[in-house]
């Protein structure tokens, strides 16, 4: 009689154990992503309410960090020039992404080789990227001085030593390796479209073009949001390409708010401004993917 009972207790926990299995698996790789990153946030939140420098004290000061921040004209020059660099580079990446995924879809010959050289410059590293780029823009070793030994002697872009442009130099060479991300995307999302759908537009006399901009490309909304958001985080946590193609300069005039809390934090000994500009930087990031979660959650429910 204890055997049939024994064996029925058993496989009761075996059951409960089934049940949650996916939840014992899940839990803690969760506990640990809660505490590693949203507990560290946290501790950012509170570190840039004190007075915190060389080492971190728990000596609530309010908010006067944040008001020294925003009075500094360094930080003010950083967030100027996120805003210059992330439209700049959102813009012309998703417009250069987009327009070689189009070319592309046309079953142009060497499409593979094609698509490998435009994709090449993304599996670089930021460091890579921007010495090859300060190599290519230092007007004694680059273009300039090519230029000139090729004849042309009043031939001049300086512009990575210029402080009015070195910010346009940062974009540039980020442009150069996100274009070939965006274009997978979209040439992606461009083969799942329906041909029975671009057959019948053919079929009532509408021409190519008409047909991109009219059917194709409207249908990619998702695809443009998506690589707005991922191109906007990684402009707001842009930092090791601004360090080995400019270093922030001339002087600070190319420096981003990655630098900045960097240059505080971890250089001058002022981990409380530091933080209160970490802060300030995920601020600018819950602006961007909030509203785009938000509408992504409302669709799926009145989907």
């Amino acid at each position: 009689m204890s055997n049939p009972q024994q064996r029925k207790q058993q496989m009761s926990v075996l059951d409960r154990l089934q049940r949650y299995l996916p939840q014992l698996v899940v839990a803690p790789p969760f506990l640990l992503l809660v505490f590693f990153v949203y507990g560290f946030i946290a501790w950012t939140g509170i570190i840039s309410l004190t007075n915190s420098r060389m080492l971190p004290t728990f000596d609530i000061q309010g908010i006067q960090q944040y008001v020294r921040l925003l009075a500094m004209d360094r930080w003010n020059v950083a967030f100027d020039n996120l805003l210059i660099f992330g439209s700049l580079y959102i813009l012309f990446s998703i417009t250069i992404g987009c327009v070689l995924a189009v070319l592309l879809d046309q079953r142009i010959r060497a499409e593979g080789a094609l698509r490998t050289i435009y994709l090449y410059p993304m599996a670089i590293s930021f460091i890579v990227t921007g010495t090859a780029w300060k190599w290519i823009l230092n007007p004694s070793l680059g273009i300039e001085s090519y230029m000139q030994k090729l004849g042309w002697e009043s031939f001049q872009f300086d512009w990575i030593v210029n402080r009015d442009m070195a910010i346009y130099v940062v974009v540039l060479a980020a442009v150069w390796q996100a274009s070939g991300f965006v274009m997978a995307l979209f040439l992606s999302a461009l083969r799942t479209v329906d041909e029975d759908i671009i057959r019948a537009a053919h079929l009532d006399g509408a021409s190519t073009t008409r047909i991109y901009f009219g059917i194709i490309l409207p249908s990619l909304r998702p695809v443009f949001l998506s690589a707005f958001v991922i191109l906007a985080h990684l402009s707001i946590k842009s930092f090791d390409l601004v360090v080995a193609l400019t270093n922030g300069g001339p002087g600070y005039s190319s420096t981003l708010p990655a630098n900045f809390m960097y240059e505080m934090a971890f250089r001058r000994n002022q981990i409380g401004l530091g933080a209160a500009s970490a802060m300030m930087m995920l601020a600018t990031v819950a602006a961007i993917i909030v509203p785009y979660l938000y509408s992504e959650l409302r669709a799926k429910r009145h989907g």
